[in-house]
């Protein structure tokens, strides 16, 4: 009954934060022109539109199960045409912002949590919904701050492409496309994420809680 109470209290939060997560690109690039995520039904906040059987489901429980305190997941990819976005950017402007705009979103999502802690802090929340706020919470800033490291497929690996010189992101990318690099790189963010990870996701929890006044 502890692993189904704590389940729920992590996928919950973790399909919730990931279907966020992909309506913020798919917004994004329809936003600067792009309207595939839209014509293809993702550009919604419907669960079942996002969930990937393994990183939205079975990597959480696998996390649960073994007790590593580390809650990590994905869903799946929002399909992205570079093509079809507006010429007011260079295309690479354009993934770029479309790729920030995920963790971005949970930022924001976390940001807001972070409010609800600060004007119900004088309440008594019942312990079952606040523990899915904190849960919330966690999640979210963990999703942001992974994320952003730039290593394929993260996000962070086309906003570094948007942000380097053409000549360097174009060796990047071709580093992208090799599957090998792309196993061993995630194999490796996996295998460290919760020691690597450890001070920024800190950092950024200690920043939002202390802008929206709860330290």
């Amino acid at each position: 009954m502890e692993i189904l109470q704590q389940a729920v209290m992590v996928l919950v939060p973790m399909i919730l934060s990931l279907s966020v997560h992909e309506y913020a690109h798919a917004r994004a690039a329809y936003a600067l022109g792009d309207d595939t995520a839209s014509r293809m039904g993702r550009m919604n906040l419907n669960p079942m539109s996002h969930i990937d059987l393994f990183g939205t489901i079975l990597l959480p429980m696998i996390a649960i199960l073994s007790q590593s305190g580390f809650f990590f997941g994905w869903a799946k990819p929002v399909p992205i045409n570079p093509v079809r976005l507006t010429r007011r950017f260079r295309m690479k402007t354009g993934v770029l912002l479309t790729a920030a705009a995920g963790p971005a979103s949970n930022l924001l999502f976390a940001f807001l949590i972070a409010l609800i802690f600060r004007f119900t802090a004088e309440m008594e929340l019942p312990k079952n919904v606040m523990t899915l706020l904190v849960m919330t919470f966690r999640i979210n800033v963990v999703l942001a701050v992974f994320n952003l490291i730039p290593v394929p497929p993260l996000d962070g690996s086309r906003v570094l492409v948007g942000l380097l010189p053409d000549s360097l992101g174009r060796q990047f990318e071709v580093l992208e496309r090799n599957p090998m690099f792309v196993i061993l790189a995630f194999a490796v963010l996996i295998g460290f994420a919760g020691r690597v990870m450890a001070w920024p996701i800190d950092f950024v929890t200690r920043m939002l809680l202390m802008v929206t006044g709860n330290m």
